[in-house]
């Protein structure tokens, strides 16, 4: 079950119905199952506040994830700054910001499901599975 929430934001998400059947979709197509997934839709300086609280890091980011998997249960909290994605859309040339919200969202699961970004090989993976998965999105429609 995926359910969401807003913090330090006046950010409305309306197609809550598509991205639960999205996700599910991509967690079924990676051989797991969705469990309890919050997704919390926030500002830079709530996501700053957490970085630095939780992870030590002192700098902005556009998604934060915290896995709480057990076995091939997907749960966890993804922290999504909705100020950091706006900026990113514009910067990385997004088609519009709902495609780059749903590029964020999508990382924060393959997170949980247990990709990672640190080298330039596993970024290349990742950015794969995401444009796979924005692809199925589409679909869905």
């Amino acid at each position: 079950m995926v359910r969401y929430f807003f913090e330090d934001t006046d950010f409305k998400f309306k197609p809550r119905a598509l991205n639960n059947l999205w996700l599910k979709t991509v967690a079924q197509s990676e051989v797991r199952h969705l469990g309890a997934v919050n997704i919390i839709f926030c500002s830079d300086n709530y996501i700053l506040d957490v970085n630095r609280r939780f992870l030590y890091h002192d700098y902005f980011t556009d998604v934060i994830t915290f896995d709480y998997c057990e076995g091939k249960t997907l749960s966890g909290d993804i922290f999504i700054s909705v100020d950091s994605v706006r900026e990113n859309a514009i910067t990385y040339g997004a088609a519009s910001f709902d495609e780059e919200l749903s590029r964020v969202i999508v990382h924060g699961l393959l997170h949980l499901i247990g990709y990672d970004d640190h080298t330039d090989e596993q970024q290349r993976i990742m950015r794969s599975k995401e444009n796979y998965y924005l692809e199925l999105r589409t679909h869905l429609q």
